[in-house]
């Protein structure tokens, strides 16, 4: 179940980028000369918010399945010195 949840978040993180692309293709936004509608703009806001959140969530997951991050091998124990 959880394998299922990262591929999940990774695919709901990516598909509101892909949106942000339409964005700027249909001409919502240009950047030469720059121009934008409002409804473009809070779009693409609402299309960032929502793929920050998923993209984090994927993080998330990754980290705790020890696919992202250092590897933490568990201590050495060393004897302790006697006292004499």
């Amino acid at each position: 179940m959880r394998p299922m949840i990262l591929v999940l978040s990774l695919v709901l993180g990516i598909v509101p980028l892909v949106g942000i692309g339409w964005i700027f293709v249909s001409g919502m936004i240009t950047l030469s000369p720059f121009s934008a509608t409002v409804d473009g703009l809070f779009m693409t806001l609402i299309l960032l918010t929502l793929s920050a959140c998923f993209l984090l969530n994927a993080f998330w997951e990754a980290k705790d399945k020890g696919l992202i991050g250092k590897k933490q091998s568990p201590p050495t124990k060393t004897p302790a010195a006697k006292a004499s």
